[in-house]
């Protein structure tokens, strides 16, 4: 199998439990929720995506053969000077699992990397994952119910968070959407959390440092 990756590139997470751990990010092309064209967007079932995952012209993008060539791709911009710590690649999207499978996992773990995954949640997820962050979206069917990190964009009008809270996740995250309205959307979601704390409060870090 072939991957197509929009790009490759070595930074910090913004989101979530693991906020502030650096780690290389390998971006696949395609989602299942929206094509990436802006045409698009107003008949998506995920109208709220702030990603630009369309095509493989990013960063060290394009279409890698064998999950060998991936897996070193990604090894090589893990920075290993002065290093000793656990490799740790976050596998986004678009949707990754539409490509993410067993080769690539195996290759991944036996250039000993921790595989982290960003999925929309509606697609059964490899077992040998290390760490699953479902992020739902309204009107789309969730079929991966557990995993370690639950994460919704908070608000979206036909989403309940305390529909997610039985689900079988170690930790559950609000993140505010990030639209023309943020800051009401963070305020929203604020009040949100202190309100119900099983779930946290989670910002998009690279955006308030303005990095990649």
């Amino acid at each position: 199998m072939s991957y197509q990756v929009k790009e490759i590139f070595y930074s910090l997470q913004g989101e979530g439990y693991h906020s502030g751990r650096p780690a290389v990010f390998c971006r696949f092309s395609g989602c299942n929720l929206w094509s990436g064209k802006e045409a698009d967007r107003k008949k998506a079932i995920c109208k709220i995506c702030d990603t630009d995952f369309l095509g493989t012209d990013g960063e060290e993008g394009g279409n890698y053969r064998t999950a060998d060539e991936l897996a070193k791709k990604i090894d090589t911009l893990w920075t290993k000077e002065n290093n000793p710590v656990k490799p740790f690649v976050v596998c986004t999207g678009g949707e990754p699992l539409l490509q993410l499978d067993n080769n690539l996992i195996d290759a991944l773990h036996e250039r000993n990397f921790e595989i982290a995954v960003e999925t929309n949640g509606t697609i059964h997820a490899p077992e040998r994952i290390d760490w699953l962050c479902v992020s739902p979206k309204e009107n789309a069917k969730i079929v991966q119910t557990r995993g370690d990190e639950l994460k919704l964009l908070y608000p979206q009008e036909r989403l309940d968070p305390e529909k997610y809270t039985s689900y079988d996740f170690k930790y559950f995250y609000l993140q505010p959407v990030d639209t023309a309205r943020l800051n009401g959307n963070i305020q929203e979601t604020l009040e949100y959390v202190l309100s119900h704390p099983k779930w946290r409060l989670s910002l998009q870090l690279q955006k308030i440092l303005k990095i990649k």
